[in-house]
Formats: structure tokens, sequence, C-alpha cells
């Protein structure tokens, strides 16, 4: 899954979360006991969701750091290779960019 798709995911689910949370104080006025069990339920649920989503933030932010870090590393050990690899891939987005 690709970082954007990740972030993706994240919105929509705030999204839903917060959705979800106006529903609750839509409904905070109906009475029973069944629709107060199920509100604590849906809230209980929520709130673990949330957390859930901090540490999908925290997981994607670490592995970005991580892949960045190790790029750097990369490139600071292997400057000629680098710079080989950077100017093959010009040379072949070139060739197909110039193809249309």
């Amino acid at each position: 899954m690709t970082t954007s798709h990740k972030n993706k995911l994240m919105e929509d689910l705030q999204l839903v979360i917060e959705d979800a949370e106006e529903l609750l104080r839509m409904t905070a006025k109906e009475a029973g006991d069944s629709a107060a069990d199920v509100r604590k339920r849906v809230q209980a649920r929520m709130e673990q969701a949330k957390v859930d989503l901090l540490h999908l933030q925290d997981a994607a932010v670490a592995q970005a750091k991580a892949a960045g870090q190790a790029a750097d590393a990369f490139v600071h050990e292997n400057p000629w290779k680098s710079v080989g690899v950077a100017a093959g891939l010009g040379l072949v987005l070139g060739l197909l960019l110039g193809r249309r």
C-alpha cells in the first residue's frame, strides 16, 4: 500500500469517526436502556478507532522517515552509484517521453 493510499485511508477513517460522533450527539436524547447501551458501545469503539488511527499515522510517519534515512545513507555511502542510477533513470524517462 502506498503512502497516498494510507493517507486516504486515514482521512476516510477520520471522516467516519466524525460522522459517527455526530450521530451519537444527535441521538443522545433518545430514551431507553438499549439505546443507551448501544451508544456506550459505539462510543467505546470510536475511542478505540481514534487510538488505532493515531497508531497508524505514527507507523506511517516512522516508515517514511526510515525509508528516507535509508535512501540518504545509501547516497552518502555510494555517491557514484547514485549518480549512475539517477542518470540511467533520466535517460530512460527521456527516451520514453521523447517517443510521445
